[in-house]
């Protein structure tokens, strides 16, 4: 099975590209680069939570509404959602409407308001998990690593909720964490780059 598809200039990108049109930007753009911007660390994770038990695709195609939802990702603004916003929320069909996640969007941004109170930042938390690139595999190998076993643990026990570490992985895989870019893959190179002058949050 070949491990890169041919994007729509004619180079190849990683093959998970091929299941979708709308896959091509979102990997061409933003899977893989490093990201230390709270909102957008904390958007992922719940997008990821969401994630579990359905595609990407349905997610991805979901993702301005699911914005929309929680202003943006707030999770100051977010964090005060009470019960009256779950059942609204509820009844949005333009997002996925599973009670238990929905409730853990809002308990992960009461969590990452305490965290951020201690820590300074969730990027400064998350960070400290990047795994040492000489210790990885192959690309796309793998969907849990030591790493992302030891974030969703210690998450846990901050009291987040949907952070499984397949769930972890996936995230640290998009924000870059990892470059997980096959070889081949035209982009690798630009994540590898952008990893290179990445500062990391908290050095």
């Amino acid at each position: 099975m070949t491990m890169t598809t041919q994007g729509p200039d004619g180079r190849p990108r990683c093959g998970w590209c091929s299941a979708a049109p709308e896959f091509f930007a979102y990997h061409d753009r933003e899977w893989g680069f490093p990201v230390a911007d709270d909102r957008r660390l904390f958007e992922k994770l719940c997008l990821e939570g969401f994630q579990s038990g359905l595609s990407w695709r349905t997610i991805l195609a979901k993702r301005e509404n699911f914005r929309a939802a929680f202003h943006g990702f707030d999770f100051d603004r977010v964090a005060d959602f009470d019960g009256n916003d779950v059942e609204r929320l509820l009844q949005d069909a333009g997002i996925v409407r599973h009670r238990g996640k929905i409730e853990a969007v809002i308990n992960n941004a009461r969590r990452t308001r305490e965290l951020i109170a201690r820590e300074g930042s969730l990027a400064a938390f998350v960070w400290r998990y990047e795994p040492e690139p000489a210790k990885l595999g192959a690309a796309q190998t793998a969907s849990t690593s030591p790493e992302s076993v030891a974030l969703s643990k210690d998450l846990k026990k901050l009291g987040w909720k949907f952070v499984g570490p397949t769930t972890v992985y996936a995230f640290m895989q998009a924000m870059g964490l990892i470059n997980d870019h096959v070889e081949g893959c035209v982009i690798r190179t630009a994540a590898a780059s952008a990893r290179r002058e990445f500062r990391r949050p908290g050095s």
